[in-house]
This record gives C-alpha cells, sequence and structure tokens, in this order.
C-alpha cells in the first residue's frame, strides 16, 4: 500500500503533458498485450482497445473478459494502476477546465476575437450599450475591459480585466483587430476634469498602439466637458459623446419643443420605434436626389452621408466614392429592402 500512494503520490506531480503521454502508452500498451495473450478473446487490437477502455472506465460492461492465468494476471495489473492513472487524468482535466472558467471570470485569458467590438470602463452605460448592441445583432463579438477583479457583466462576452491604458492590456483585448474602441467616462471619479484626463490617457495609448502597428482602430470616447475636446487633438479620435451636457440640451429641446425626446428615444434605441442604419450607396445613383427618392420609395428616409446633414440641400450634387449613407426607418424595412445579403 505505502508503494502505490508513492506511485501516485509522483504521478499526480507530474506535468500534464507527461501525464497524457503515460496515460496513451499504458491504455495502448494494456490493449497490445491483451491482444498478444488472449488472441481468442481478443482477435484485434481495437477489441483489446475495448476491453482496455471499459475497464480503467470502471464501466465494465462483462461482454468480454480474460479467460487465461496471464490474461487475468495482467487484468489485476491493470484494476490497480490503470484505474487509478486514468481517475488522476480524469482530475486533471476537469481542474484544468476550473482553472480555465476562473481565468475568464477572472479576465486573465487572451481575447481572441476579431472584428469586435471593445468597450473600456464599466458603468450602467456600458451595460446599456452593450444590450443595445447585442439586441441588434446577436452575434456581435464584445469585449469588456476593467479593473475590477471579477467580470461584472451577465452578457455572453469576453472579459479583460486591468488598466486599459497599458499596451499589454489593450492587446490582450486583441485591440489591433477590434473594429472599434469605445471608451466610456469613469463614474467613480467625480471631477470632470480628471475622469477627461483618464480617458484621454487610455484614448493616447490605443492612437499610439495604432500607429505602431499602422492599423486604423475607429475610437470613440465619453466625455464629460466639451471644453475637454482639445486636449484630444493629437490623439486622433473619431467621435466624441459629452455624458452631462448631452442630457442637458434633451431636457433643453423637450423644454421648447415638447415631446421632441420621444424622437430622440427612439432614434437612439434598438428596442422600440424607427432606427438610423447605415447603407451603401447604390451604384445607379448618381446625384443625392435620386438615392433621396428611391430609398423614400422604399419606405426609408435619407438622413446624412456621414456627418454631413445638409446633402436634403444639395440634392443635385453627385454622390461621391465611398459615402456612408444614414437612413432613418423600421427594422423590418431595413432587412427586408436595405439589409446586404
Amino acid at each position: 500500500m505505502w508503494i502505490l500512494q508513492r506511485v501516485f503520490k509522483n504521478v499526480i506531480k507530474t506535468n500534464n503533458f507527461a501525464l497524457v503521454l503515460i496515460s496513451i502508452i499504458v491504455i495502448g500498451g494494456s490493449s497490445l498485450v491483451m491482444h498478444l495473450l488472449e488472441p481468442a478473446t481478443f482477435p484485434t487490437v481495437f477489441e483489446g482497445l475495448w476491453w482496455t477502455m471499459t475497464t480503467v472506465t470502471t464501466v465494465g460492461y462483462g461482454d468480454v473478459s480474460p479467460e487465461t492465468v496471464a490474461g487475468k494476471i495482467f487484468a489485476m495489473f491493470l484494476f490497480i494502476f490503470g484505474i487509478g492513472l486514468i481517475g488522476v487524468l480524469i482530475g486533471k482535466v476537469v481542474n484544468l477546465l476550473s482553472l480555465y472558467s476562473k481565468w475568464k471570470e477572472h479576465g486573465k485569458l487572451t481575447s481572441k476575437k476579431t472584428n469586435h467590438f471593445i468597450f473600456v470602463g464599466w458603468t450602467e452605460k456600458t451595460e446599456r450599450a452593450m444590450s443595445e448592441i447585442l439586441e441588434e445583432n446577436q452575434n456581435a463579438q464584445i469585449v469588456l475591459i476593467d479593473s475590477k477583479k471579477t467580470n461584472p457583466c451577465d452578457l455572453e462576452i469576453d472579459y479583460v480585466q486591468g488598466d486599459a491604458s497599458e499596451d499589454a492590456i489593450l492587446l490582450k483585448a486583441n485591440v489591433l483587430e477590434a473594429k472599434s474602441v469605445t471608451i466610456f467616462s469613469d463614474d467613480l471619479i467625480e471631477d470632470a476634469s480628471l475622469s477627461d484626463g483618464k480617458t484621454l490617457l487610455v484614448a493616447s495609448s490605443v492612437e499610439r498602439l495604432s500607429k505602431l502597428h499602422n492599423k486604423n482602430i475607429y475610437t470613440i470616447v465619453e466625455l464629460r466637458k466639451e471644453k475637454s475636446i482639445p486636449n484630444f487633438s493629437h490623439a486622433n479620435v473619431d467621435e466624441f459623446v459629452i455624458s452631462g451636457e448631452t442630457a442637458s440640451r434633451l431636457m433643453a429641446k423637450a423644454t421648447l419643443y415638447n415631446g421632441s425626446t420621444h424622437l430622440f428615444s427612439q432614434l437612439t434605441s434598438r428596442m422600440h420605434g424607427d432606427n438610423i442604419y447605415e447603407i451603401a450607396a447604390d451604384p445607379s445613383w448618381i446625384t443625392y436626389k435620386q438615392a433621396f427618392l428611391e430609398i423614400l420609395d422604399k419606405g426609408a428616409t435619407l438622413l446624412s452621408n456621414g456627418k454631413d446633414l445638409n446633402i436634403n440641400r444639395r440634392l443635385d450634387e453627385k454622390i461621391p466614392s465611398g459615402a456612408k449613407l444614414y437612413i432613418i426607418c423600421d427594422k423590418n424595412t431595413y432587412e427586408s429592402k436595405f439589409k446586404a445579403g
């Protein structure tokens, strides 16, 4: 018994690769030995493998068993060492799966996602934004970066724990293959300038990596103060969202034009009403007027080309190549008449 304890203690300490290799050798060797010892009972090596697997996994169907003394002696050896070895192997596998789950929950794994959305900073706004995206596209790939010890989100996403201003953390989120990076303002920092400063630090890190690896990373940042925008001039940020000031402007609009917030709610939420969608310009459209009329005929309204909202006053102008046309319509209209594929 003492010898067996020593043997199994050493087996448990064996590294995983060696343990798998030993298990394969024991199972393969036992299959061959049983075939050689009892060719009548085990006419092929596969028959020996079948018996070996049912034995070491303790299934024991009993449909076939050794009949000779030599075969039975070898079977007793396999009962003791083979079953113990497979038990240790299964325990190792379960432990690895548990460890993988723990690392994933604690954000220690490197994300392999590509063409994904990266969100930096966990707040209620982050959760709502991710939910909106998944509501629109259930297959959307999302990675969250935050400093919390465990994944704070219940959605099906990848979590990376750490400081998003560090290159190693951004690379862990596979930032170079990301579709976009959205940086949320830190609500835990009371001072708006300090909060925007932290956002600037993360945006600068993203920009540095994009230049270093010659990648174009689309970056969206949330700011607390509009006056902070000039500080981002070197960071090549694509879009700014002013959190508090945007809410103030919406409140002012609602005061002046009662009910106007319902319009903004529809346009900014995928949950109900009409939404804004991006479409590619049809090759047959020469001018904005042609596009406007055909889009209108399909039940939608042409809103802009990118951020250019005054195209309705320039309908006779030609649509430039690479135009990003935005339309307003309901989900069914978009999917049936505009969505590619």
